[in-house]
């Protein structure tokens, strides 16, 4: 078997005294696109986190293409190939499109012709942010900036791409132009970690999915597997 793109290994993580994470596992393969579901608070934006480095776990490992990352600083874990768009998109709302791009390009360096062609790429999925690359980020629509917000995580050229609720808050048909993007990013070679409130359209397009349940995995399996599972419909997709 080749070694996971991601590998999360038995991770125990605290805010203050608050025991977030109790012990989770779970692993990425290169070209999945991994779904992780859950309730509010169940803890799956602590998990991207933990993975990108702004929560330190205190127990446990971390491994990025056979790599631990679980001690290093968030900025040498995008050097290693992963993004992290978060939930509530936090663009810089004063920088324009342009300049939130280029805040996604750091771990480039100088190089250009590497930034111009990986902000042509990021123009080709969202031709709305070409039209709008020298607007400030603070006029753009919700939808807009979770494009900004995706498009930026993109800049680094990622192994792995962290998408953390790219949905919320957006109206049905954007929604679905959103989640067609994820889906085109992913056939461009881009392996991805989704935690998404939508659990049917996350496990319809993910390859397999995790449910999390206060801070422990209590579900795994293909995605097609956990959309039929009768404990996943009742209490994810609403089903009686």
């Amino acid at each position: 078997m080749p070694e996971p793109i991601l590998a999360v290994r038995d991770v125990h993580a605290y805010y203050g005294h608050i025991h977030a994470l109790k012990g989770i596992s779970l692993e990425v393969a290169a070209g999945e696109i991994v779904a992780l579901i859950g309730a509010n608070g169940a803890g799956k934006s602590t998990t991207l986190r933990a993975i990108s480095g702004l929560v330190r776990p205190r127990a446990g490992d971390i491994l990025i293409a056979g790599q631990s990352v679980r001690d290093r600083p968030a900025h040498e874990i995008v050097y290693l190939g992963v993004s992290h768009a978060p939930e509530g998109r936090r663009v810089f709302t004063t920088l324009t499109v342009n300049e939130n791009l280029n805040m996604g390009a750091y771990s480039l360096g100088r190089a250009k012709e590497t930034i111009e062609e990986h902000r042509e790429r990021v123009f080709r999925l969202f031709p709305r942010l070409k039209e709008r690359r020298n607007q400030l980020a603070g006029t753009l629509s919700g939808g807009e900036q979770q494009m900004l917000a995706i498009g930026r995580a993109l800049m680094s050229d990622p192994k792995i791409l962290l998408l953390d609720e790219p949905s919320l808050g957006l109206a049905p048909l954007l929604v679905k132009a959103i989640f067609e993007t994820i889906r085109q990013i992913n056939e461009a070679g881009v392996t991805i970690l989704l935690v998404e409130q939508n659990a049917r359209a996350a496990l319809r397009l993910a390859t397999k999915g995790y449910v999390l349940e206060t801070g422990r995995i209590v579900l795994a399996g293909p995605a097609a597997q956990l959309l039929a599972d009768e404990r996943v419909r009742k209490a994810y997709l609403g089903e009686a």
